[in-house]
Formats: structure tokens, sequence, C-alpha cells
């Protein structure tokens, strides 16, 4: 059987195909593209027994990742993080059976590192030797650093808001960074200049390659294997590009088709900070898109992404699992931050606190149940936003 299953990239809005070993960036119709892979062949030759057996990594679901050769591969490690029982804090919430998917285990510190080693092992394969994208921080400082293991250069924009220690990581694995004075759009522009002058540079912006979800969609294979080969109730993830919610809910789908696991999705929850909330906005009034967000900020850097290219896939996901969206406040996800850790003793990133701080909103409205199992991703460490955690005097 052969090492991945890979047959094409296909277009959710448009339905085109295109050839998977050719250098892609986004369809002709502006999408995303989506990777697809011969489930049948899979789901003849492989067990989902002989995939748990293999080394507790994410290659180890290789014929449902896009790189063609094991010898490709570039890897430092990752993957099969911690499902953590929270009872503690699922006791204050009334949520006695909460888990957490903690990310902040990975290499690089966040679960960027997923999509890194994936869509850098993929560039690498198909002949790319340096990459570029706008970022928040996180993304950026975890592909140069694959790319740096892979021998490859990177140019790195990001705001200069974005977290100190994401600055450092670039620079000390050799990347080209700049600094911009504005949010992740304008950083994007800068990027779109650089390259403009500039031939054999990939663009790897949120959803510009298709590689990035596949290896973001592991959180997704994981958490069901982690379970038995079975879906929790909800999911809920902090929402900016949204490439995990979508990679979690493209997982699951691949799962239920290879017959590996049954019965309903989760209920996928998209968290955003209300001083960027279009996804919420979006699916508050049943909309297909979101608006561009005007003036976003939060403290929660990560999730300040005004406009997401893959919008309608992530509200897409929300609908068909009968999940939804919520937005929460700085203040109060800064305040679940200290709570989780004097709680569970983790140190959780703005982001995933977020999260836990929309568990205990939907607890509170009913929207889940008492008795409903409940995952929540923490996206990162901590320990990479210092400044959240002020100082005693």
């Amino acid at each position: 059987m052969r090492f991945s299953a890979l047959t094409q990239l296909s277009c959710p809005r448009c339905s085109r195909s295109h050839d998977a070993d050719q250098v892609t960036n986004v369809c002709t119709c502006g999408s995303p593209l989506l990777a697809e892979y011969d489930l049948a062949e899979i789901r003849a030759g492989r067990t989902r027994e002989e995939v748990s057996a293999r080394p507790a990594t994410l290659w180890r679901y290789h014929e449902l990742l896009p790189v063609r050769s094991p010898d490709q591969i570039v890897t430092l490690g990752e993957g099969m993080t911690p499902l953590l029982p929270m009872p503690a804090f699922g006791k204050e919430v009334g949520v006695p059976h909460l888990l957490m998917k903690d990310e902040g285990l990975i290499p690089t510190g966040t679960f960027k590192a997923r999509g890194a080693a994936v869509g850098v092992s993929r560039a690498r394969e198909l002949g790319v030797k340096n990459i570029a994208m706008p970022t928040n921080g996180n993304a950026g400082s975890a592909w140069a650093t694959y790319a740096a293991r892979a021998g490859m250069g990177s140019l790195i924009a990001m705001p200069y808001d974005a977290p100190e220690i994401c600055r450092r990581e670039c620079r000390v694995v050799g990347a080209e960074l700049e600094l911009i004075d504005g949010l992740i759009g304008d950083a994007a522009a800068l990027v779109r200049e650089k390259l403009a002058e500039r031939d054999g540079w990939l663009d790897v912006s949120t959803l510009r390659e298709p590689y990035r979800i596949e290896g973001k969609k592991t959180m997704g294979l994981e958490i069901a294997e982690q379970l038995g080969w079975r879906c929790p109730d909800v999911i809920l993830y902090p929402t900016g590009g949204g490439v995990g919610l979508i990679g979690i809910w493209k997982a699951l789908n691949e799962l239920v088709e290879l017959g590996w696991i049954t019965g309903p999705l989760p209920r996928l929850v998209a968290v955003q900070a209300s001083g960027c909330a279009p996804i919420v906005t979006a699916y508050e009034a049943g909309a297909q898109e979101s608006e561009p967000w005007p003036d976003a900020r939060t403290v929660a850097f990560g999730i300040t992404v005004p406009k997401a290219l893959g919008d309608f896939l992530i509200l897409r996901a929300i609908y068909e699992t009968g999940g939804c969206a919520v937005a929460v406040d700085d203040e109060d996800l800064l305040a679940e931050q200290r709570r989780v850790a004097e709680l569970e003793g983790t140190f959780i990133c703005p982001e995933g606190a977020a999260a836990f701080s929309a568990v205990r909103a939907l607890r509170a409205s009913g929207w889940i149940e008492a008795q409903e199992e409940v995952v929540v991703l923490n996206t990162g460490t901590g320990l990479k936003y210092p400044s959240t955690v002020p100082l005693p005097s």
C-alpha cells in the first residue's frame, strides 16, 4: 500500500480538481483547496489498530497525509499531545466530563507546529526552496523553525504587537523577519510585495497552500483515537483563521468514511474574542461568509484575524455539526487563564483561555449539558505570553 493515499486537490467552492503534485496555492476561483485521499484503498489495506501501534507522532496517520515519501518528512517529534481530564475546573463550571487537548506541549509550543511540519515537508517534496508568510506570531515561528530544519529559506512578516518570543524564535533560526505597524492583513500585503520581486518563493499564508490544514487535522484524528475511536459531544476551538477547526471537521468526516468511527460528529464551537468576532457575527446572522472586522484588537493575539480566507468553511463546519460561535471579553478570558492555572496547574495561552471562558458561558446558558463530554483545544503554552500575567509590585 502507498505511504500516502493522496489523489488530488479539490475546491470546496467551485468543485474544480487540481493536480496534487504541482506547487499550488488557491483555486482559480480564489478558494482554498482541500487534499483528497483514496479512502477506499486505506479502508481495504489498513485497520485503525495497525495505526495505533505506530510511533506516537502525527506521522502515524501517514496514509491520510500528503507526503508521498517517508524520506521527505521534516519532523521534530510533533503530535500525540495529551488529552487531559480537567476535573476541578469542570466541577466549578458544571461540566464534569471536561477534557483539554494540550497543544502547549508540541514543538515550538503551539499547535502551529502541526501545520508547519506537514506543510514544509510537502513543500520540500515538491521542490520548494523558500517560503514566505504573514503571521500573528506563532505560525511564523513554527514555519521558520521547520524551514530551517528542512534547509529552506523563510521570510516572515508579523505585527509589532505579536508576542516578542515569536520574533526571537524567527531570529534564532535565521529567518528573514519583517515587522509591521499594523495587523496580519498589513503583513500579508508586505509579503505579496516582496514576493512580486522574487522567483522561487512559495506563499504559505493561512489556507493559501493546501497542506497546513492536513497537519492541523491530526488534532481531530488524535482526539478520536485517544477516546477509543469515538467522538466527544462538543469540541471548542479558538478561531482566527480557523484552519484547525476546519481540519478537525475534515478529519472526523474522513474517519467516518473509513468506518473507524461511527455516530454523529461533535458539535464544533468557534470561539472568538469580542474585539475581533467576524465569525460570531456571521453565525448569528445565519450568513455563509463573514464581513471584515473593523479595528480588530484583543489580548488573544493569535485569533486577531479580521477576515478569514476560509470563513465559509468554518461556518459550514459549525452549521453541519449543529455547533455555534461565541465571543468572550478579554477581561473574562484573562480571568479564566488564571483560574485554569489555579485549579489545574496548567498555564494555557490566552486563546485557549477564551475557549474555557466559552465553556463556562455555554454551560450557564444550557447549550452544553452537564452530562456531555467536552474537549477544549488549548492551542499553545502560556509561557509564550508572559505579559498576560502581571507581576506583583
